[in-house]
């Protein structure tokens, strides 16, 4: 059985998906990018996109229940692979041992012109 999960803050998605689907004991976070609440796409160093984009990742997590804490598989695409120490720094900063598995793909686009994205599994049993 699939739940929605729609965070009452945050940005609105830029298509036909869900924020967030719970399935089980498992909370399934749609990519998300430096978009703010107001639906703007921040245009500030990588290191402040990646912060963003973890806050938007977190705000869908909350309203599943969960937290970052929960994430057990992450991804995250760059557009420029000459980000990935910057963007793996500021990752560091919202994460804690064990750490969840993870890829780092290269593409050549994201939506909005986005130069990074990323998308989460959380494991949490349903309150």
């Amino acid at each position: 059985m699939k739940e929605r999960i729609q965070p009452s803050s945050g940005p609105k998605a830029v298509g036909p998906y869900s924020a967030g689907i719970r399935c089980g004991d498992f909370v399934f976070v749609s990519g998300q990018i430096p978009v703010t609440s107001d639906g703007k796409l921040s245009d500030g160093p990588v290191e402040d996109q990646t912060a963003l984009v973890l806050q938007n990742v977190q705000s869908v997590l909350q309203a599943a229940g969960c937290s970052l804490d929960d994430v057990v598989k992450a991804t995250i695409f760059l557009t420029d692979m000459a980000d990935f120490a910057k963007v793996n720094a500021e990752y560091a900063k919202h994460f804690s041992e064990p750490y969840p598995a993870r890829e780092t793909v290269a593409v050549k686009q994201l939506p909005l012109g986005a130069r990074i994205e990323i998308s989460v599994i959380a494991a949490k049993p349903k309150p």
